[in-house]
């Protein structure tokens, strides 16, 4: 009888403990199906104001979505298809952290480059021309000093490295801050460099396959699926609304990549899991611990991962509610992700933007849309803890 009534005595906290937790998280669940007609209206709002013609909102953790639902249509035009969650988009500067800096990143984990290693030991064209301080981090958290530049048409890629090695330096290599598609240009080159492979091969193998991203490319095959694009008063389908990317054939470092929601969801699991998905790892945990890692620029008032931005002139889609080391990027085609490891919850926005004028009002919809998310789905750590206690 003692040792039944020790077992009783020490059960019983367990399973108050456990049913307290299942209350609140089953509360949590009621409270969030009566906030998400808040994220309804926040679309709907910009489609009525000709912002977006359409979107699909994703919201999840680590473990599942938590909320997907696509808004409007894939086009302006009239007849356009309605948007789905399986629509592909163009994700423009979101190639810069889901396809190059991944890329880079597994480079360096598999000590095939180094983050440190001057960019002039991959880029001999560099030698001499005052760029020796440059180092492939500094590539990565755009402090190089080089700005964008013009390419030819005729050989796009080498006038982009003749270029970047010709320009004068702004400011000082590791404290000025400049957003730089030429960065990431460069960036995509050096792992062609290092590995013979192009990044779109590169990253295919590495990440998207294993994780099953099979609507993940550089060239959508299905054109029919994609939402479209204005570039120069062109509705474009399949083809990379960014004019550089264009140049270069369409892979480039800095844009070109088609993905869908769904994707892109399946990539921000795998960064909150510290690079596993479904018992496939595809980065190591220090690594990924090492990307989203803070690295100040402009005496600290600018405040950027590896490709990954923190906080910034960039940072609309951290919304309010979202942790310091929250981390994201955005995309000039009306794209955004935005993931917070804290509260253990990230966001996707995708869209088919409009209106590339009224930029104040897209970063409000992007920074609203996280703050909903924050609100809504955000769980404390600890409760997220237990609750994937309790789920095992």
């Amino acid at each position: 009888m003692r040792s039944v009534t020790f077992f009783r005595g020490s059960l019983l906290p367990l399973l108050r403990s456990i049913c307290f937790i299942l209350l609140v998280v089953a509360f949590a669940t009621d409270s969030r199906a009566g906030d998400q007609p808040r994220i309804d209206s926040l679309m709907n709002e910009a489609i009525a104001r000709n912002l977006i013609a359409g979107g699909v909102v994703v919201i999840g953790n680590r473990d599942r979505i938590l909320f997907e639902k696509p808004y409007g249509r894939t086009s302006p035009f009239p007849d356009a298809p309605p948007m789905a969650v399986s629509t592909i988009f163009d994700i423009a500067s979101l190639t810069k952290v889901t396809a190059t800096t991944p890329s880079v990143l597994k480079l360096a984990e598999e000590g095939r480059i180094s983050l440190l290693d001057p960019v002039v030991k991959w880029f001999p064209e560099f030698a001499g021309k005052g760029k020796d301080a440059i180092l492939v981090m500094n590539l990565l958290t755009h402090t190089s000093g080089l700005d964008d530049i013009p390419l030819s048409s005729a050989n796009p890629m080498q006038s982009a490295v003749e270029g970047a090695a010709a320009q004068k330096l702004k400011g000082e290599v590791g404290h000025r801050f400049r957003y730089a598609d030429l960065n990431f240009i460069l960036l995509a080159e050096l792992v062609r460099r290092a590995t013979g492979a192009p990044l779109d091969l590169f990253a295919q193998v590495s990440f998207y396959r294993p994780l099953g991203m099979t609507d993940t490319s550089f060239h959508p095959r299905e054109t029919g699926r994609c939402s479209g694009t204005i570039s120069d008063d062109r509705v474009l389908f399949g083809e990379p609304q960014d004019y550089l990317c264009r140049q270069l054939g369409g892979v480039a470092g800095h844009a070109g990549l088609f993905t869908t929601a769904g994707d892109l969801a399946r990539f921000c699991r795998m960064m909150l899991a510290g690079g596993v998905l479904d018992g496939k790892r595809v980065l190591a945990q220090r690594t990924v611990d090492q990307m989203t890692a803070p690295y100040f620029s402009r005496g600290g008032l600018v405040v950027r991962g590896l490709g990954w931005d923190i906080s910034s002139p960039f940072s609309a889609p951290r919304g309010q509610g979202f942790s310091r080391v929250s981390f994201g990027h955005t995309g000039y085609s009306g794209s955004s992700i935005w993931i917070d490891p804290v509260s253990d919850t990230f966001v996707i926005l995708l869209t088919s933007r409009l209106e590339y004028k009224k930029v104040h009002d897209f970063n409000k919809l992007r920074g609203d849309l996280s703050t909903l998310a924050s609100q809504i789905f955000g769980i404390p750590p600890e409760l997220g803890e237990m609750a994937r206690f309790n789920d095992e």
